[in-house]
């Protein structure tokens, strides 16, 4: 999916809601836990009832690798279902890679060039650490994204993204600076925090136009109209992601039509920035 198809899907839908399937075990509704494959059953669930109100989802690799085996087995089925689907749907693997260029490009291939076309993702997230040999190599395929950590909410996000180098800039600003070389903004997306709303001001100074993943909306307290008011293009630029609030917001037979619930209330307040603070 390229850059104008995803604002197309934001406008169709109103909506800029990413769901993450941060999808545990021993968190799924117990009834689903006797069906061959708990995740995929319990992922698409979720994909079906959200559908309407989300333009991406975001399987985080880390819930599906520590299965072994099934566990990426449910992964592949996911992957397969969404790309299946006759609407197009934004897929973001969240994994968080960077190594070296030969083995970048590995992984790269691994997620943009599949040896099954049908689990190919939009999107990868990567980590800056290793610099542009490592990012590089996920830029060479058409209508892939590369999204680079840049502002991240966790507690040790303050270790070093924070810290002042010579330039006088913060390690997360010479990041965006550097970075947004490399690329463009047809390619390159950033993450950034929503708990750390107020400082998508200065984000926005360095990279203007790029899209920004934004974690950290709904069980972490991030302010969707923080995010909003502080980090919204004209174009939207925004892909707030939710992942518990939505995908656990029931236990029970009716998870999915409760999840339903959470990203259509989602949806509606997004619809209300979308046109208070765009031009779409």
């Amino acid at each position: 999916m390229n850059r104008t198809e995803l604002i197309a899907e934001i406008k169709r839908k109103k909506s800029f809601l990413c769901v993450g399937l941060d999808t545990d075990m021993a968190k799924i509704p117990e009834f689903l836990k006797s069906s061959e494959d708990p995740i995929f059953e319990f992922n698409k669930a979720i994909i079906d009832a959200t559908l309407p109100y989300a333009v991406a989802y975001k399987p985080n690799l880390a819930f599906y690798e520590a299965l072994g085996i099934s566990g990426m087995e449910s992964l592949s089925k996911t992957v397969r279902y969404i790309n299946s689907l006759r609407e197009k749907v934004f897929i973001i693997a969240d994994a968080k890679r960077g190594d070296i260029g030969n083995t970048s490009e590995r992984y790269a291939n691994a997620f943009f060039n599949n040896v099954d076309k049908k689990e190919n993702y939009n999107a990868l997230t990567v980590a800056p650490y290793m610099g542009e040999d490592s990012i590089k190599p996920f830029m060479g395929f058409d209508r892939a994204w590369v999204i680079i950590l840049a502002l991240t909410s966790n507690k040790g996000a303050f270790d070093f993204q924070m810290d002042v180098v010579e330039s006088g800039e913060r390690v997360f600003e010479k990041v965006l600076r550097i970075s947004s070389q490399w690329g463009s903004i047809e390619n390159t997306m950033y993450v950034v925090g929503a708990t750390k709303a107020d400082m998508l001001l200065d984000v926005r100074k360095i990279v203007p136009h790029h899209f920004l993943l934004v974690p950290g909306v709904g069980a972490q307290g991030g302010s969707l109209s923080e995010v909003a008011k502080f980090g919204m293009t004209d174009e939207c630029g925004l892909l707030v992601n939710a992942s518990r609030s939505i995908i656990y917001a029931s236990k029970e037979k009716d998870f999915a039509q409760k999840a339903a619930i959470e990203a259509k209330n989602m949806q509606m307040e997004m619809s209300k920035l979308i046109k208070l603070y765009s031009k779409l």
